[in-house]
């Protein structure tokens, strides 16, 4: 059997942008994603702090070390410029794998560089 356990998660990641006629996504800085590991166009857990509104997407890479984090398509009507964000992912799992992982937590300072690593 397999349980679904959160692999890694940028916590406290800003918006910088959205724009709304695109196909759609979440665009991350790249050196971001790596931190994290989180892979190009792997399904996201997005959790807006600023009005706790939740939505899935998938992440598309942006500029390494830009602090990009951007909004696309229809989510940016649920998420702002400038709203502080949770990004989760997940991975599925053995009982045995899951007893064993430690999922990356990377904090984020407001300018979207890291902060810490937990």
């Amino acid at each position: 059997m397999f349980v679904k356990i959160l692999k890694s998660k940028l916590h406290r990641a800003t918006v910088t942008d959205t724009k709304l006629h695109y196909a759609g996504s979440i665009g991350i800085d790249s050196t971001l994603m790596e931190a994290a590991d989180i892979l190009p166009y792997e399904l996201v857990l997005v959790a807006d702090l600023n009005n706790g509104n939740r939505l899935e997407t998938y992440v598309v890479p942006a500029e390494a070390d830009s602090g990009k984090i951007e909004i696309l398509g229809a989510a940016a009507r649920l998420i702002k410029p400038k709203d502080i964000v949770i990004i989760l992912s997940f991975g599925y799992y053995t009982s045995q794998e899951a007893e064993k992982l430690k999922p990356k937590i990377i904090i984020l300072d407001e300018n979207n560089k890291i902060k810490r690593n937990g």
